[in-house]
């Protein structure tokens, strides 16, 4: 955690003792009165957060339990805009609940402004019913690998229940981008029938032409790959097929990989 985050109505409030944040506050990062620390709003703005008073005490309940109470009180000085999320927005299959919790992080951690879990022909259908898929977990996870960037902008999370379904909502949506760019780079990752390398076709059309970063959308199958109609619904809604060379990768590590090199090409992380 190298930033606390809070809601904006938690950032005027005190901190609970007990709260995750303030043990890593006083516990992980050894703070006292006057002290200060990495503070921001959830998709605000980050700055500095001073504490004026910490009130603990322990009590001891009617069955004879101690345990501690009290606050933090502080005060939040914004001070940027906390990072803001890049236009590139991830398509992925289902993987294994375990892969997925760290997936989610370093999506957040790379600074993806959508994450897409869809369902596929060849995925396992129980994931979709995981706490992951069906509660706010997956967005937990998200804003852990936010606070791990020291970033206050987290993803949006977005489930589906197959790639038909996932492109239709995208395609609807795409006028929300942020970039004033009308091009729009769709890319999927394929090592059955690529026409080409990731890197190759990054190179050839570059991700950043003169100031200014053109969107793009990658979608990353689950472990065992696109079926033959998933690939055909993919080339109907434009989207390139590509390699990233001939070995296979575990769906996380290929959705790491891909955001580097896609974020890469729009020199974001120069």
């Amino acid at each position: 955690m190298n930033i606390c985050l809070f809601t904006q109505e938690e950032i005027d409030s005190p901190l609970n003792i007990n709260d995750e944040r303030a043990q890593h506050i006083l516990k992980i990062l050894h703070k006292k009165e006057g002290d200060t620390f990495a503070a921001g709003i959830i998709n605000g703005m980050a700055g500095d957060a001073k504490i004026l008073s910490i009130k603990k005490q322990t009590v001891t309940n009617e069955k004879g339990k101690s345990f501690d109470e009290g606050e933090i009180v502080f005060s939040f000085t914004p001070q940027t805009d906390g990072k803001l999320l890049y236009p590139l927005k991830m398509i992925i299959g289902f993987p294994r609940p375990i892969q997925l919790k760290r997936l989610l992080r370093d999506m957040a951690g790379l600074g993806v402004c959508e994450v897409h879990l869809t369902g596929t022909e060849l995925g396992e259908k129980s994931y979709l019913d995981s706490d992951l898929a069906t509660t706010d977990s997956g967005s937990k996870m998200l804003l852990e690998g936010t606070e791990q960037a020291a970033s206050t902008h987290s993803p949006k999370l977005f489930r589906h229940n197959s790639l038909e379904e996932c492109l239709a909502f995208i395609d609807g949506n795409s006028t929300d981008d942020n970039s004033k760019n009308t091009k729009q780079s769709l890319l999927a990752l394929d090592n059955v029938e690529p026409k080409q390398s990731l890197t190759d076709f990054l190179e050839s059309n570059p991700l950043k032409i003169n100031d200014n970063i053109v969107p793009a959308v990658a979608a990353i199958g689950s472990e065992r790959g696109w079926t033959k109609k998933e690939r055909q619904i993919l080339n109907a809604h434009g989207y390139e097929l590509l390699s990233m060379g001939c070995r296979v990768f575990r769906t996380e590590t290929a959705a790491t990989v891909a955001a580097s090199l896609i974020l890469s090409s729009m020199h974001v992380l120069n």
